[in-house]
């Protein structure tokens, strides 16, 4: 390397970790030497494994162990917890905010750097529907996951002690837009989980619940093909869960569902998972972008036209140079993002070195998708598999992917005790308002936010 080089990774997610991770693998010598400092930006001090999100809102995985520490697994790496809200690459700088400027009172900070890595992810994709910001639940997050769970649990205790039908009925309704893999696979363990939950209640049966599934299109799971798609469809029918295709949700004001065909469903539980976007910073840069926002990049994962910026992941519009038909873009998902920041990291280490870079090649070799403790779908390499198989490589695959061997033990132990030992049924609704308890016992009044309910439930 002929002069110093600071790297910017903007995002500690799927991409942003194992870029980081590779970096100072590859420049291990570099960093030891002073000549190449590496800096990651995130929001959270930790890396998501989103896979994992259904599997701990029910219950078989523990919160900590489905997110990986980034300063532990990133030893050579600065990282800082904070959030770019602005890039100016022309000037190689990028503006950012952190937990202490706003303490400071000082504004924004600037950051210079040589290479730009830009991989902040997605946010959740919403539409201007009445009521949707006021009562819909997201899942995207560990801690959502986690809200979401406690939220299921504490609907079941009030409608086991209300004496009103229609708060019982509302409580025990729970909807969920879009059927992703996200909406599925949260609904298909959620609906396992509560139905096992009711056998500790006194008058909650599992056919008191409605689960309703609403997707726009004419079909769920498109990653794992029309047939196991189908399947699906039946066998979440075959669980009593109501599934509605070629249907929209209309409003939740008021906390009652209304659907494009009509229906109507009085319901405290609406979880959104209909897509996503790509993140809000990329219209804060100066780097092209493509019609759906997604920065526009090369088969190399360079940002098309411009120097020292690289992008992956479902930032970046890359092309997929396995495809056949010209113009394909690869899927924004874990599959992709993982190989492409090998690539990404391989590629920056080359351009410092002056040697020829890589182009990012990989064929997509299938899905698999959980429905619930044994029941699952895949679809990889042109093979179908149904029920335990299915969900057996689904977890297969995924330790194998989830980072760090700590977290593969500690997940793998925790599949082996789930499987000895009974499911968790409890609530910790107060984790949503840890100081509201303490407030009322202190004489002050509880925040905004809990003062509906003392003990933080949702």
């Amino acid at each position: 390397m002929k002069e110093r080089a600071r790297i910017l990774v903007v995002g500690g997610g799927y991409v942003g970790m194992y870029t980081a991770l590779r970096l100072q693998r590859k420049l291990q010598q570099e960093l030891g030497r002073g000549e190449a400092e590496i800096t990651v930006v995130t929001p959270d001090p930790y890396m998501t494994y989103q896979p994992f999100l259904p599997e701990a809102a029910a219950g078989s995985i523990s919160p900590r162990h489905v997110v990986v520490p980034l300063r532990r697994v990133l030893p050579h790496c600065r990282v800082v917890v904070g959030e770019v809200t602005a890039v100016d690459h022309a000037k190689r700088t990028a503006t950012l905010t952190t937990l202490a400027t706003d303490e400071e009172g000082t504004g924004p900070q600037q950051l210079a750097y040589d290479e730009l890595v830009l991989a902040p992810g997605s946010v959740s994709r919403t539409l201007p529907i009445p009521g949707l910001a006021d009562h819909a639940i997201g899942f995207k997050t560990v801690e959502e996951a986690i809200g979401l769970r406690n939220h299921v649990i504490e609907q079941m205790d009030i409608a086991s002690s209300t004496r009103d039908p229609a708060i019982r009925d509302a409580a025990l309704t729970f909807v969920f837009v879009g059927g992703g893999y996200a909406g599925v696979e949260a609904l298909g363990e959620l609906e396992d989980m509560a139905r096992y939950t009711t056998r500790y209640y006194h008058n909650v049966k599992p056919e008191d619940m409605k689960w309703i599934l609403v997707e726009a299109s004419d079909r769920i799971l498109p990653e794992v093909g029309a047939d196991m798609g189908r399947y699906t469809v039946s066998e979440l029918r075959r669980r009593n869960i109501d599934v509605r295709l070629n249907t929209r949700l209309e409003s939740c004001a008021d906390r009652i569902a209304v659907l494009s065909d009509g229906a109507r469903f009085p319901t405290r539980t609406v979880v959104w998972t209909a897509g996503v976007k790509p993140h809000p910073l990329l219209a804060a840069t100066d780097l092209p972008r493509n019609e759906r926002g997604r920065l526009k990049c090369t088969p190399e994962l360079t940002v098309d036209g411009v120097t020292h910026a690289w992008a992956a992941g479902d930032a970046a519009a890359v092309p997929d140079v396995t495809a056949d038909e010209p113009g394909t873009e690869t899927a924004p998902n874990a599959q992709h993002a993982v190989r492409q920041a090998k690539v990404l990291a391989d590629n920056i280490t080359r351009s410092l070195r002056g040697e020829p870079l890589q182009t990012y090649s990989h064929k997509y070799v299938g899905s698999v998708a959980s429905l619930g403790l044994h029941k699952g779908v895949a679809f990889v390499y042109g093979r179908k598999l149904k029920g335990y198989p299915a969900w057996f490589m689904h977890r297969a695959y995924h330790l194998s992917r989830v980072p760090t061997f700590n977290r593969k033990a500690r997940v793998l132990a925790e599949w082996t005790l789930s499987g000895l030992f009974k499911r968790e049924i409890v609530s910790l609704g107060s984790l949503e308002h840890p100081r509201a308890e303490f407030e009322l016992a202190a004489g002050g009044k509880p925040s905004e936010e809990s003062s509906d309910d003392p003990k933080g439930s949702s």
